[in-house]
């Protein structure tokens, strides 16, 4: 078996544990969308199982006011 297909799987099986875990979260439910909710959703898939040993990655951000 070829190395590359065995590390794509792996990857594969990170991200679909990562959200899983997002998911158990309720990263995805409701209608309220922003820069937060987006990368806390994002960052918690790419940890992938490390949410299940403690990992509870979060982001704040905050994007510039348009000007007037």
């Amino acid at each position: 078996m070829r190395y590359g297909s065995i590390g794509g799987v792996i990857v594969l099986l990170w991200l679909v544990i990562g959200v899983i875990a997002a998911a158990q979260r309720g990263y995805f439910d409701g209608s309220e969308s922003n820069c937060a909710k987006a990368g806390t959703t994002a960052i918690t898939v790419v940890a992938g199982p490390l949410n299940y040993v403690g990992a509870n990655p979060k982001i704040d951000c905050d994007l510039p006011e348009p000007s007037q």
